[in-house]
């Protein structure tokens, strides 16, 4: 990261319908060194808790875990939200776990993880919005937006079911539209220079 440049803390990702291959993607373009947690909402079955960390871990060089109630995000770590319960950012940058109460007809939602991002982490927070249906982290990323973070939205080409991109991009806070295979290479770019487009 060169001097004077755009600090972030965390990277805050929904993703549902076709999110595992989308997810893997984005991973894979990740450096070892990268520098800044992500915090991924994958909605999925409950039967299987722990396969999404195995799937994701063979394509990603950073680790990839289950996050756990009063761990702080650390740099190299991807951390998933239980199927079952809601992901958040609690005062001290911690992660909370709230009863999975259901929010956009799922037990582990976006927009709680989004919204408590926003108002913690203010405008050093990038939040990614991937294929899926319904809206499910539509006005988290309008909040991470009005707190002046980065909101990314998959394209309509890319994405299985275009719904929560589209409900993204219809708050008018989506900073960019992309392909699935340029979301990665973004990422990487923001951290390193705090710019979405190349120098």
């Amino acid at each position: 990261m060169t001097a004077g440049t755009r600090r972030f803390d965390l990277i805050v990702v929904a993703a549902s319908a076709g999110g595992v291959d989308a997810l893997g993607t984005i991973f894979a373009a990740l450096p070892r060194q990268f520098p800044v947690p992500l915090a991924v909402v994958q909605h999925r079955s409950m039967q299987f808790p722990n396969m999404l960390s195995t799937v994701l871990n063979r394509h990603s060089q950073l680790q990839v875990k289950t996050a756990d109630a009063g761990e702080t995000p650390q740099p190299g770590t991807i951390y998933l939200a239980p199927p079952d319960r809601h992901l958040s950012i609690t005062a001290d940058g911690s992660f909370g776990l709230a009863e999975g109460a259901l929010i956009h007809h799922t037990h582990s939602a976006a927009d709680p993880l989004f919204w408590s991002a926003a108002e913690v982490h203010r405008d050093r927070v990038i939040a990614v919005v991937l294929t899926g249906g319904l809206d499910d982290g539509a006005e988290g990323a309008r909040a991470v937006g009005l707190a002046g973070g980065i909101v990314l939205a998959q394209d309509e080409a890319t994405s299985q079911v275009f719904s929560m991109p589209k409900a993204t991009i219809a708050t008018g806070h989506a900073d960019a539209v992309l392909a699935i295979e340029e979301i990665g290479p973004t990422l990487v770019r923001l951290v390193e220079t705090g710019s979405l487009v190349p120098s």
